[in-house]
């Protein structure tokens, strides 16, 4: 009997950026759950950005789970692509944009698509007290290229802003300052361009922070949510716009603030969490599918994007 031959997955997990265990917490949860039967695993932990040329020269595709930077800017999408590896997710181009959140809501505002009012500070002694004072307390202050909500504060004053931007300065050398609009959060997933269940959510402090969204006992409560008509019209046109504003490619999550039943875009996320608590497995299993076919699903999509 001829032997089938199985594609060498190569889970790249770890990194090195601020959310390193929760790449590796989901990067953990793939390996455990991918189906045998297709796919031989090996769990590659990345702990400098070189490890990518070592150990993935053997590999015959790359299941990224890395987050934040050197995972969702682009630049190991790049490599990969030089190396001749298909990968999962989005592209160089789509991944670097949707990463700088400055660049990702001014395209977005260019195609005239709806975003919270912001300002970018690179440095402390640099702050544009009118622009501020036009946008109006409270903000939100984040880093510019950062994710899983590190170093994300909800501020009330000014002594407060400049604590903010003093912690988010230590994870990025650009800040934004964004307008707080007050809602219900929600989340739409959308993988090869196919729009799957809104998932709500409701954190138990004043937003979804690192806390609410990883704590399995104190974290946020997240359900699916059937929304009336109108607004799941409207927040599905929105997905699919920023979709292809944005050039995405293989899957993304694309975050929103309804108030008063208008959305707003909050941001994009292009390698979205896979662990225990996230919600981009938690909307695909509401179809009615399992953890294993969405990772099937994935590599399935990404081997049949045409990248070299």
């Amino acid at each position: 009997m001829e032997m089938i031959k199985l594609i060498k997955v190569g889970i790249l997990m770890g990194g090195v950026s601020a959310e390193r265990e929760v790449s590796l917490s989901s990067g953990k949860m793939i390996a455990e759950h991918m189906d045998k039967t297709k796919y031989e695993t090996l769990p590659i932990t990345i702990n400098k950005q070189e490890d990518v040329f070592s150990l993935c020269k053997d590999i015959d595709f790359a299941f990224l789970i890395l987050h934040g930077k050197f995972g969702e800017d682009g630049r190991v999408q790049t490599i990969l692509e030089a190396m001749n590896i298909p990968y999962s997710g989005c592209g160089p181009l789509g991944s670097a944009i949707a990463m700088d959140k400055d660049i990702t809501k001014k395209i977005l505002r260019s195609d005239n698509i709806r975003t919270a009012d912001w300002l970018i500070i690179k440095d402390i002694n640099n702050i544009d007290d009118e622009k501020l004072e036009k946008i109006g307390y409270p903000f939100f202050v984040k880093p510019n290229s950062g994710g899983s909500s590190v170093a994300t504060n909800l501020v009330k004053n000014k002594e407060e802003l400049i604590k903010a931007i003093e912690e988010a300065l230590k994870y990025d050398k650009e800040v934004m300052v964004e307008q707080y609009i007050k809602g219900d959060e929600i989340t739409v997933s959308v993988i090869d361009g196919e729009l799957y269940p809104v998932i709500a959510i409701e954190p138990k402090g004043d937003f979804f922070c690192y806390k609410s969204k990883y704590d399995r006992v104190d974290g946020a409560k997240e359900y699916v949510i059937e929304l009336d008509e109108n607004l799941n019209k409207e927040v599905q046109t929105m997905a699919k716009n920023v979709w292809n504003s944005l050039k995405l490619e293989g899957y993304a999550r694309v975050d929103m603030i309804v108030s008063n039943n208008v959305p707003y875009i909050l941001e994009v996320n292009t390698l979205p969490g896979m662990g225990p608590t996230s919600l981009m497995p938690q909307s695909y299993m509401a179809t009615g599918h399992t953890y294993q076919d969405l990772v099937t699903k994935i590599i399935e999509i990404s081997l049949n994007l045409n990248r070299n």
